[in-house]
């Protein structure tokens, strides 16, 4: 739904990298879920009173506080697409995951509510009534928060956004919900056994559940969450597609917003080259990088003698050194500076989070084996953390 109306009202709706066309993608949802869910609030409420029914009424008001999450949907896109400014250069696009997070709020704070009222029930339990008019309007109810749900969910994927994909969430846990509450008044009807209370307690705790997986996904990109391998290898093959290029390390990327990444990586090249014309050629790759990943591509330039007998054989010594440590370990960035009676040796270790050997350990078996035989060399060995592939 979301993106079939995106082909009227959005300008290159097919360009989603681009903040305007994100923004305007989160404005149709938003406003689409105010609709939809004020109607459902405003039908169910009616059922509420018609039947007494507190799961009814637990489950109108859960679309009220969806309302109100669409409405903070609305504003977060409408702000994140807001162009950089002197007080925030790097843009607004973090308020997208900001609105995600509130909403998840919402949902958690209704969940609470729902479950706190539908105990107040078990404990004092009302006779509910039910008809065709109060099953038709929540079987009507399921069938609009599918849609909500088709769409929102498509759309999430179709720009990935964190706060699309939990209104989705959303959508398709009222879904359940709704069936849990119409399942637990037809039962109340057939047999004259209520149970209205514990079906809402039931609805609100899953309301809540949903509400903290939602939170959970919003949180990680705030708090900063590293790039997909699959990400990584991208890149990697898109800069090793480039003659003079030996060796891409280091890659990190930062974050603030969707379509708002800053990206920096090393990227090792032969010693002897001539450095005009690989900074040229860096130069190149940076722009590549921006026109493909729509962000801001910074690469530090690494110097890899390939030449040299003795760094050569060093190499191949380290190599083997850490080979004994674990297959897992690899090295970059690796130097040999020629003194008048000391070599000094430098290279950068890395080394997954949570292996079974640390880093202190590591550092010193290398330190004993390197230095063993061979008192003229100084270290300065780095260890940097990396992703396990």
């Amino acid at each position: 739904m979301i993106c079939f109306l995106a082909r009227f009202f959005v300008k290159d709706y097919e360009q989603v990298k681009l903040p305007g066309v994100r923004q305007g993608y989160g404005i149709i949802s938003g406003l689409t879920g105010i609709a939809f869910n004020i109607l459902l609030f405003l039908t169910k409420f009616m059922a509420g009173l018609l039947s007494g029914s507190i799961s009814i009424f637990g489950d109108a008001f859960n679309n009220l506080s969806d309302a109100a999450s669409s409405i903070v949907t609305f504003i977060g896109f409408k702000l994140a697409g807001e162009e950089a400014d002197e007080q925030h250069p790097f843009g607004h696009g973090r308020l997208e995951y900001i609105a995600g997070l509130i909403v998840s709020l919402f949902i958690i704070l209704t969940g609470c509510e729902v479950a706190r009222t539908s105990f107040t029930k078990v404990l004092h339990p009302v006779e509910v009534e039910f008809n065709a008019l109060i099953g038709g309007i929540l079987l009507v109810s399921i069938f609009v928060k599918l849609i909500m749900f088709q769409g929102n969910l498509q759309a999430s994927q179709k720009i990935d956004s964190a706060a699309l994909k939990s209104i989705a969430m959303d959508s398709i846990s009222d879904v359940f919900t709704t069936s849990v509450v119409l399942i637990s008044n037809i039962f109340a009807y057939k047999t004259g056994i209520i149970v209205d209370g514990f079906f809402g307690i039931f609805v609100g705790f899953f309301i809540i559940k949903t509400g903290y997986e939602a939170a959970r996904d919003t949180i990680n990109p705030l708090l900063g969450e590293p790039p997909s391998k699959e990400f990584r290898d991208d890149v990697k093959k898109t800069v090793l597609a480039h003659g003079g290029i030996l060796g891409v390390h280091d890659l990190m990327v930062h974050n603030y917003g969707p379509s708002r990444v800053i990206m920096s990586l090393h990227v090792e090249v032969p010693a002897n080259q001539n450095i005009v014309t690989v900074h040229d050629l860096i130069d190149d790759i940076e722009n590549e990088l921006r026109q493909k990943y729509h962000c801001s591509a910074v690469i530090h330039m690494d110097p890899v003698e390939t030449d040299d007998a003795q760094t050569k054989q060093i190499r191949e010594k380290v190599t083997s050194i850490l080979f004994e440590l674990g297959k897992e370990l690899s090295f970059h960035d690796f130097r040999v500076i020629h003194h008048e009676k000391s070599n000094r040796i430098s290279f950068d270790v890395q080394v997954p989070y949570k292996y079974n050997i640390k880093d202190k350990e590591i550092l010193q078996y290398l330190t004993e084996r390197l230095e063993s035989g061979d008192p003229n060399i100084t270290l300065d060995i780095t260890i940097d953390k990396k992703e396990a592939d």
